[in-house]
């Protein structure tokens, strides 16, 4: 069975922040974003080198999980924790992401720190099945 773009572009982006985010493999990830990389994060300095070195600054327990990923064209959004930022908590982002020329060329996001049991109105965890420690 073939895959369709949007499966080819949410295993690419998928790669791509495990590549730069877990693995924190810097020369590896050149190949997943774009030279031209535009980025609208609030967080973050322009360009791949501004994320690449906001990365780099960040401690080595820096972790990504993805719970979700939906695709439309070139368009990639992802939900997932960050940890191990330097934070008292964790975030839970919404990454949207465009592709172009086969390379991540733009990014924004929605960030929120993730909320404990006793913070939580709704009584359910933020992300996956339980609340963070």
């Amino acid at each position: 069975m073939t895959q369709t773009i949007e499966e080819k572009n949410k295993a690419f982006v998928l790669e791509a922040f495990e590549t730069l985010f877990n693995k924190r493999d810097y020369v590896a990830a050149e190949r997943f974003w774009s030279s031209n990389y535009i980025q609208h994060s609030a967080h973050i300095p322009p360009g791949r080198e501004g994320l690449f070195n906001t990365i780099k600054g960040l401690p080595d327990g820096l972790r990504y999980e993805n719970g979700l990923m939906v695709a439309n064209g070139d368009y990639v959004v992802l939900y997932g924790r960050f940890s191990g930022i330097g934070l008292p908590v964790n975030w839970i982002v919404a990454d949207i992401v465009r592709l172009e020329n086969g390379k991540l060329a733009e990014h924004w996001d929605v960030i929120q720190d993730e909320a404990k049991k006793e913070a939580s109105r709704s009584g359910l965890p933020m992300f996956g099945d339980k609340f963070p420690a």
